[in-house]
């Protein structure tokens, strides 16, 4: 089948044409769609939505020609981009595919511009089933497919990482794109720390935004502000990827988005993988940056899966999250719950985990498990050096306070039985006998909302409370409170109860049985502003 796509969410006219043997697909490196593509360049600060779209009137018929010009034969369908993206220039792309189905009497297929990214890495990968890190303009999240969809296992809380980015090149007054320009201001700074900030897999860029203008501001040379931003920035994608890899067990990571270009994020990625013995691929940048490549590639396997519109059914979505795509293409694959190993050494997203047996010293201590849990906190090749030793240092603290704090509280945490900061370990007792994502039910979801709602009576906030941080037995144990702090602000206690969520939603079944039991325990013993509140959360629209 020879497919025509067309892109145009946002700064990119693009349009592509990819041939498609569903029977016995070529690799991608050997089977190239070609591609025209007419980029929009404002002539100062960011993506203007209205010239966008004027640009886009105006190239993509341009382009469209070019790709008809170029293919070898009959179209056999039109896929475009539905969203997310600008409404106008999405618009316009959406009226030109109905346009160009209709006349040549083919399918049309409406395509999720941020499935696009994965499925092009997806594609030219090989890879069976990998965790994608989108990291574009206007989005940052982390996707892993499970139970028919592309679930979000963290994203941005507040922008996209590219216009974060943005937001600082055009307050030093530096013209769009911001990040080429960052990158290369880059080579000559020197480290300064910025705000850092990591939620479970989620991530905000908005204070280390406001924390680099001002360091500008009062004088800090701009290279070593663009050094530092990079180092921040990438280094928190590369937390949350890693996260998401260990949370799935997936060993397999591809990355997608025009920030994706960076040298030194897919550096960051490729360090982390393999230190931990996962994949990496990083598509080639022409298929990074917005195309009609990666639509032209997803609609072919969307089309062989008999997925197609009606004009009726055509509506562009600015808002089209990627979690909202039934995942047509992959139906003949069985979700696989990853379930890890009760293992003597076990590696989880930032430590090793060993258990150890002790000899008990009384009748009283022969009661207990007879074991210790010996937690190090790994250096990261990836982060720079002082931003390495700062996060160890200040989550070993962290944990070893706020596991102490939760248990006064009557939460069931582990026993703290040493701690040794400048080596970043701590000894607790063990406890539970498996992780909770081997072992969730809605009884137990109940029990892990309510010891969240205990703690945030308190003013504690969890900060990754996912299924793998809660031990199991005839109780729940809440563990790894590493990226925990004080707080009684009813944002960060829905948070918690997100990042939960999330974590359910990614790697579990029967997940909306599971989620109300764990909302109705937490109403049962904390307030109902919080699950208002995260409501609000989800509902936020952060594609935008």
């Amino acid at each position: 089948m020879r497919i025509l796509g067309i892109e145009g969410t946002a700064w990119a006219a693009s349009a592509a044409v990819f041939e498609y043997d569903p029977d016995d697909p070529a690799p991608l490196d050997a089977d190239q769609p070609f591609i025209e593509t007419d980029a929009y360049q404002p002539e100062s600060g960011g993506i203007h939505p209205r010239e966008a779209a004027e640009h886009m009137g105006e190239a993509i018929p341009a382009v469209v020609e070019s790709a008809l010009d170029a293919a070898d034969g009959p179209i056999d369908a039109v896929a475009f981009s539905r969203g997310p993206g600008l409404g106008p220039c999405l618009r316009i792309v959406g009226t030109a595919a109905r346009a160009l189905a209709g006349t040549l009497d083919v399918p049309l297929v409406g395509v999720n511009h941020m499935v696009a990214h994965l499925e092009i890495g997806r594609y030219g990968s090989g890879f069976d089933s990998p965790v994608c890190l989108n990291a574009s303009g206007a989005n940052a999240h982390l996707l892993g497919y499970h139970d028919g969809r592309y679930r979000v296992l963290g994203e941005t809380m507040d922008t996209g990482v590219g216009n974060a980015i943005d937001k600082f090149t055009r307050h030093v007054g530096w013209s769009h794109p911001g990040g080429p320009k960052v990158e290369e201001a880059a080579k000559d700074g020197e480290y300064v720390d910025l705000p850092y900030v990591v939620k479970g897999m989620d991530f905000s860029f908005s204070g280390l935004m406001s924390a680099a203008k001002a360091e500008y501001d009062e004088g800090t040379p701009v290279e070593d502000v663009c050094f530092s931003l990079q180092e921040t920035i990438f280094a928190m994608l590369t937390e949350v990827a890693e996260r998401a890899l260990s949370l799935t067990g997936s060993d397999e990571l591809v990355l997608g988005g025009g920030v994706g270009q960076n040298e030194r994020l897919r550096e960051m990625l490729s360090t982390m993988c393999a230190d931990r013995g996962a994949e990496f691929y990083a598509p080639d940048p022409r298929y990074l940056r917005d195309n009609a490549g990666m639509i032209a590639v997803l609609g072919a396997k969307m089309l062989a899966a008999g997925d197609s519109l009606t004009i009726e059914e055509s509506a562009v979505d600015p808002n089209f999250r990627p979690d909202e795509v039934d995942v047509t293409w992959r139906a003949d694959e069985a979700s696989v719950a990853f379930e890890p190993m009760e293992t003597a050494e076990r590696q989880g997203a930032e430590a090793i985990v060993t258990v150890e047996s002790v000899e008990p010293r009384s009748t009283e201590a022969r009661t207990q498990s007879g074991a210790r849990v010996i937690k190090r906190r790994l250096p990261k090749a990836y982060r720079h050096p002082a931003l390495d030793e700062r996060l160890r240092r200040e989550r070993t603290v962290a944990e070893a306070r706020l596991t102490s704090d939760a248990r006064r509280q009557g939460v069931p945490t582990p026993v703290v039985r040493d701690v040794d900061v400048a080596e970043a370990t701590i000894t607790f007792d063990r406890v539970g006998d498996r992780d909770l994502g081997a072992a969730l039910t809605p009884d137990r979801a109940r029990m892990v909302g309510a010891h969240l709602a205990r703690l945030h009576r308190a003013g504690i906030v969890h900060g990754d409370p996912t299924v793998r941080n809660v031990r199991v037995d005839d109780r729940c144990y809440l563990i790894d409170f590493g990226l925990g702090y004080h707080s009684g602000h009813v944002e960060d206690h829905a948070m918690d109860c997100h990042v939960f969520g999330g974590s359910v939603r990614g790697t579990a079944g029967d997940t909306d049985a599971v989620l109300s039991a764990f909302e109705a325990g937490y109403a049962e013993a904390g307030d109902e502003a919080v699950l208002d509140r995260l409501r609000e959360v989800e509902g936020r629209g952060r594609y935008t």
